[in-house]
C-alpha cells in the first residue's frame, strides 16, 4: 500500500506542475546558492483522493470550488510541511488559471519557502514565480527567479521559451544588449522561431542603433512571412536609414509589384524613392496612378507631386494635366503658375493667359513669383497681339525687383514694335 501511496503522489505532484516548463530539474547540494535536503514526501489515501476531486473540478473548470476546498485542506494540514506545500502549490495553480496572479504567486511562495518538495517540483515552482512577478511587472524579482531557476537546470535541458522569457524580461528593463543575447540563444535552439522572437530582436536592435543587424532580421521575417507588409516598409525604411537608397526602391518596387502597398503614405513614400533615383516617369506612374484608384487623396499637393514628377521626365501633357488637376484643389496660384511656364515654353499662349489669369487671380505668391506671373503674362499678351495689355502687364511687372531689368526690355522691345507697325 505504501508504494502505491508514493507512485500516485508522485504522479499527482506532475499534474499539478502542469503549468510550469517541461523540463526536469536536477540541483546539486550547494548549487546556485542553494542547499536543500528535500526528501520525499507522502500522502495518505485520503489524501490522494481529495486531492484527485480536486483535480477533476479544475478539468471542468469549476476553480471556485476547487479553491474553496484546498483552502479547506490547507487550514486542516497542521504542522504536516510536505502537505502544505502540496496544497499551496494547487492553489497557485488554481488562481493562476483564474487570472489572479497575485494571489497564485503568494501560494506558489509559500510552497517553495516550505522547502520540503522534490527538486524538479521546487526548481520548476521557481521557474513559475518568475512568470507571475513578470506578469505583475515586478521586473527584478522575476529576473532573480529566473537566474537561479537557470543555474539548477542543466544546460541541455533548458528549452527556448526561458531564454524568451529572460529576453522579454530584459528588454522591459531596458537592457537591451541582454536582451538581445538571451533571444538569439533562444532563436539559435529551437527549430522552428517564433515571430514575435523576431521582433523581440528586431526591437532590441533598433534601441540599440544597430541598423545593419536589423535589416538582416527583416530579411528573415520577410522570407519566413512575406505577406506582412510592414516588414518590406520597415526593411525599406532602415535601409534608406543606412543611405542605401537603391536597395530601399528595390525592397519597395517589389512590395508594389505584389500588391501589397494599399495605403497613401506607402505609395507617396515609393514615388519618393523613386524621384530620388532619378527616376521620375515611375514616380509620376506612382503618384497618379494611386490618386485615380483613391488610394492616395487627390489633393493638390499630391497632383503638384505627381505633376512635377510627370515635369522632369519630360512628360509636358501629362504634366500639364496633373498641374490642371493640382491648381483645382489648390487655393493659392501656385500651381497654375507652374502650369502657365509650360505653356508658355509651348508657346500655347491662350492657355498661358488663361493659367496666368488663375495664378494672379487667387494670389498667394511673393513678390518674385508675382513679378514673373505679370512678366509672363506681358509676353503672352503681346504674343497674342494684345499690346496695349502687354505694355500694362510689364509696367506691373516692373513695380517687382526680380522683374524689373525683364519688363524694361519687354517694354523697349514693345516700342520698337510699334513704331515697326508705324512706319
Amino acid at each position: 500500500m505504501m508504494a502505491r501511496v508514493r507512485t500516485v503522489c508522485g504522479a499527482l505532484l506532475l499534474m499539478w506542475a502542469g503549468l510550469s516548463l517541461p523540463v526536469a530539474v536536477s540541483a546539486e547540494d550547494g548549487a546556485c546558492g542553494v542547499e536543500r535536503d528535500a526528501r520525499q514526501g507522502t500522502l495518505d489515501e485520503l489524501t490522494w483522493r481529495q486531492l484527485n476531486t480536486i483535480y477533476e473540478q479544475v478539468g471542468e473548470e469549476a476553480y471556485g470550488e476547487a479553491s474553496d476546498d484546498l483552502s479547506r485542506m490547507l487550514e486542516r494540514a497542521g504542522r504536516d510541511r510536505y502537505l502544505r506545500a502540496i496544497l499551496n502549490q494547487a492553489l497557485g495553480q488554481v488562481e493562476w488559471a483564474r487570472g489572479n496572479y497575485e494571489s497564485a504567486l503568494g501560494h506558489y511562495q509559500q510552497a517553495v519557502e516550505l522547502d520540503i518538495l522534490p527538486d524538479e517540483t521546487h526548481f520548476a515552482l521557481m521557474y513559475q514565480i518568475a512568470q507571475l512577478y513578470y506578469l505583475q511587472d515586478h521586473l527584478d524579482e522575476s529576473l532573480a527567479s529566473l537566474e537561479l531557476w537557470f543555474c539548477a537546470v542543466p544546460p541541455v535541458r533548458v528549452t527556448s521559451a526561458a531564454y524568451v522569457l529572460q529576453a522579454a524580461m530584459q528588454a522591459r528593463r531596458e537592457d537591451h544588449a541582454a536582451a538581445l543575447e538571451a533571444i538569439d540563444q533562444a532563436i539559435a535552439m529551437d527549430d522552428d522561431p517564433q515571430e514575435d522572437w523576431y521582433l523581440l530582436k528586431l526591437a532590441a536592435h533598433y534601441e540599440l542603433e544597430q541598423y545593419p543587424q536589423a535589416g538582416a532580421t527583416l530579411q528573415t521575417l520577410i522570407e519566413r512571412w512575406p505577406d506582412r507588409k510592414r516588414y518590406w516598409l520597415q526593411l525599406a525604411q532602415v535601409y534608406d536609414r543606412l543611405r542605401q537608397e537603391q536597395r530601399a526602391l528595390a525592397v519597395l518596387a517589389l512590395a508594389h509589384r505584389r500588391a501589397m502597398l494599399d495605403e497613401q503614405a506607402d505609395l507617396v513614400y515609393l514615388a519618393s524613392l523613386y524621384s530620388r533615383a532619378e527616376l521620375p516617369f515611375r514616380a509620376a506612374q506612382v503618384m497618379e496612378q494611386g490618386i485615380r484608384a483613391a488610394i492616395v487623396a487627390g489633393t493638390g499637393a499630391h497632383w503638384a507631386m505627381a505633376a512635377d514628377a510627370w515635369y522632369a521626365a519630360a512628360e509636358l501633357d501629362r504634366a500639364l494635366t496633373a498641374y490642371g488637376e493640382a491648381g483645382r484643389a489648390a487655393d493659392a496660384g501656385d500651381i497654375d503658375l507652374r502650369r502657365a511656364y509650360i505653356l508658355v515654353d509651348l508657346e500655347r499662349w491662350s492657355a498661358a493667359l488663361e493659367a496666368l489669369d488663375q495664378a494672379l487671380r487667387k494670389g498667394g505668391l511673393d513678390d518674385r513669383r508675382t513679378g514673373e506671373a505679370y512678366l509672363l503674362r506681358g509676353m503672352a499678351q503681346f504674343s497674342l497681339d494684345n499690346l496695349d495689355s502687354a505694355a500694362a502687364d510689364w509696367e506691373r511687372a516692373g513695380r517687382f525687383d526680380s522683374a524689373r531689368d525683364a519688363a524694361r526690355q519687354w517694354l523697349n522691345h514693345l516700342r520698337e514694335e510699334r513704331r515697326r507697325q508705324a512706319s
